[in-house]
């Protein structure tokens, strides 16, 4: 799995960004969102049951994450069709605002080490990208246990400070003086 230091790998997918058909599909690429921070998070599959727990919690913290010039991108092995059938399936899904990238070729995900070796689908993995493309932070969680969007908030707000963050530092807070 590519780790904190790593440059985010090149990829060029289809995004759904909505409901409706005649425009809910968009290219999406490393250029989209140039000069931009990213929070990219990747779940196994739609249609199943820990996913849109966090793809509704991600957007209700979308504001928050657009305020400090960061773009959400969610990510998983799902078609675009697919992908649109889960967004018009469920009012709470059809509201999501950011882009739901789709890896059905796995391209991406395997660039990124997070293909589940055993089912082939992406692993519950979150990655914090620069505007310079640098992984900054990376996490997997266990395919049953959904991730918090506020931590990922609070380490996004942690390294944009460009300073060092004790435990549990949250923005506001003092940061770290070296003496």
């Amino acid at each position: 799995m590519l780790t904190v230091g790593n440059q985010f790998p090149t990829f060029s997918l289809t995004a759904v960004t909505g409901t409706d058909q005649a425009k809910a599909f968009s290219p999406v690429d490393n250029s989209t969102y140039d000069g931009k921070w990213l929070v990219v998070f990747a779940w196994p599959k739609d249609f199943t049951f820990v996913c849109p727990t966090e793809i509704v919690g991600f957007n209700a913290v979308e504001g928050e994450f657009r305020d400090r010039d960061t773009q959400i991108l969610g990510l998983s092995i799902d078609s675009d069709f697919v992908h649109l059938a889960w967004r018009q399936s469920r009012e709470d899904l059809g509201k999501v605002v950011f882009p739901w990238l789709s890896d059905v070729k796995r391209e991406l995900s395997n660039a990124l080490g997070i293909l589940d070796a055993n089912d082939g689908v992406a692993l519950r993995a979150t990655f914090i990208v620069d505007p310079q493309g640098t992984i900054r932070f990376a996490s997997v969680n266990d395919m049953s246990v959904g991730r918090n969007p506020q931590e990922v908030l609070r380490v996004l707000d942690a390294l944009q400070t460009d300073e060092l963050c004790p435990c549990n530092w949250q923005k506001g807070n003092q940061t770290l003086n070296v003496a």
